[in-house]
């Protein structure tokens, strides 16, 4: 073998950091639906922030492609009877709802086979309700699930392979059509209270704050202010729109207790992030444990205004299957979920690890101590090829940065030195040791930076996977650009061991996993 012919093999997918046979679906699919985590998006029509930004078909399409599986449309009255999508009482543009199903049935299944849901964030009349319902049976067809399945899924929910090439509605339902007959008025409440009004679960959770913080700026908006207008004002669902909810009917979060007392399998719940983290503080355990059987669904608090996005990690930490993203905006969070989702085919399903399905042993994500037997990464960043040029006449300086994303304590950062003014070929040969005691909820992160001053560095390129994905050897690591798109031919080589390559190019690295407590 030459050596250009040795180079072209280091550089193949058989030689890269990403395990080869996780890029198609090779997870149990069988399991019920509340066992996976699911790509998820936020407000999904926005292409830009929350106040004015535009609203486009694109960000369907977008979403989709990415392997999203939960979509968002927030639906409101139109002109002439079309009801239109747009983040209410600010000023983002309008499409028409139909319009977005219509491209929801051309794009749902090109990436992925396994079911979408779509979120709606309903605030219609009954008229344009039934509108909505009519469009979403005519234009859907047969992609729409109407009625139960006879499913032979062990759990209540069905599975992902029951419901491939199938779109489940998730909205409220009339009281009517459930089976319990009896409400006490704490489930009465929870009727009252719809997924839709993400707004005044936000008010809650700014009024609390303020309740704690007396002297901070009160969040305010017009979104904010448009939704106090009409707070008094309810809207029931419609019969027509009601019977396409299957198992996605949204309720109100009241408490862990009165879930466990009073959810039903097919209902599920929204709640804004800094309540969730706020539960996720007091009640970790519980949390995980309430998610074991039901759908929670997390969304960006409504103060995030510019659709920046929330550390999906902390989320998943506890089992949540809904962490919902703005997909629009590029960043740490997104580069999580890219990586999260990297995995099983970039279906959209990820099952979820033992550790959080298990009835036998409580699992809280907030303590240092799990009884488990850490696993060790020892990692060797050996050199880069190719990196993105920086600006004519600028020199590049770079360092790699590796992150560990996963429960709190096993969460890490390292870096290796800078090389300076070299884009080439930097070398490193740095050596990197972690220590993981939950490694299936974890994800690596291999960042490369210009360090531009003493205390400031930029990104030039990132690649971010499942721990379970990597693999042992010599490997590259192909990087990636801040939006997601490849840097090709840029890399890094590890050893341990891990190779980096890609949207920048050339990171050699080393790694090696040991699982039998080694020091």
């Amino acid at each position: 073998m030459t050596f250009e012919g040795f180079l072209r093999y280091m550089e193949s997918k058989d030689c890269c950091l990403f395990d080869q046979t996780h890029t198609s679906v090779y997870q149990d699919m069988g399991q019920p639906l509340n066992s996976y985590f699911i790509s998820s998006s936020h407000n999904t029509y926005l292409t830009g922030d929350q106040l004015v930004g535009r609203s486009h078909l694109d960000a369907y399409v977008s979403a989709l492609r990415k392997g999203c599986r939960c979509l968002e449309i927030d639906c409101w009255d139109g002109p002439d009877m079309e009801p239109v999508v747009y983040h209410g009482y600010t000023l983002t543009t309008k499409i028409l709802f139909k319009d977005v199903i219509a491209t929801v049935a051309q794009h749902a299944f090109e990436v992925s086979a396994f079911p979408i849901i779509l979120s709606l964030e309903n605030h219609c009349c009954q008229e344009q309700q039934e509108v909505m319902a009519q469009y979403l049976i005519s234009i859907l067809g047969d992609k729409l699930l109407k009625s139960p399945l006879d499913h032979s899924t062990s759990g209540d929910l069905p599975s992902p392979n029951d419901l491939k090439y199938k779109i489940l509605i998730k909205n409220k339902k009339l009281r009517s059509q459930i089976k319990a007959d009896d409400k006490t008025e704490a489930e009465e409440s929870a009727d009252e209270g719809e997924d839709g009004d993400e707004e005044e679960e936000d008010e809650e959770d700014e009024e609390e704050e303020d309740e704690g913080h007396q002297s901070k700026a009160k969040f305010w908006s017009p979104r904010k202010a448009g939704s106090k207008k009409k707070k008094k004002k309810k809207v029931k669902v419609a019969q027509a729109l009601s019977d396409l909810v299957i198992y996605t009917r949204s309720v109100k979060f009241i408490s862990f207790s009165h879930s466990k007392d009073n959810q039903n399998c097919y209902e599920n719940t929204s709640i804004a992030e800094k309540k969730a983290r706020k539960l996720i503080k007091a009640s970790g355990p519980d949390f995980v444990q309430h998610n074991q059987k039901f759908l929670s669904r997390i969304y960006p608090a409504g103060s995030r205004t510019s659709s920046s996005n929330y550390n999906p990690q902390e989320f998943w930490n506890v089992g949540a299957q809904i962490v919902a993203l703005n997909f629009q905006s590029p960043g740490l969070p997104m580069d999580l979920n890219d990586g999260r989702f990297r995995d099983n085919g970039g279906c959209g399903y990820i099952l979820k690890p033992a550790v959080l399905m298990s009835s036998e042993r409580s699992f809280d994500p907030s303590s240092s101590q799990h009884h488990l037997k850490p696993t060790h990464l020892l990692l060797k960043v050996i050199s880069g090829s190719n990196l993105p040029a920086p600006k004519p006449g600028k020199a590049l300086d770079p360092f790699v940065r590796v992150e560990i994303h996963g429960i709190p304590s096993d969460s890490r950062t390292k870096n290796t030195h800078t090389v300076k003014n070299n884009f080439l070929s930097p070398h490193w040969d740095a050596d990197m040791n972690f220590s993981i005691s939950v490694p299936e909820l974890c994800l690596v992160r291999f960042c490369v930076r210009d360090q531009t001053t003493l205390f400031r560095s930029e990104s030039v390129g990132q690649y971010t996977l499942p721990f379970t994905s990597l693999k042992k050897g010599y490997r590259w690591v192909p990087l990636q650009s801040r939006d997601g798109c490849s840097l090709d031919p840029a890399s890094l080589f590890r050893l341990g061991l891990v190779f980096l390559k890609g949207a920048i190019q050339g990171l050699r690295v080393v790694s090696d996993i040991n699982f039998n407590n080694a020091p």
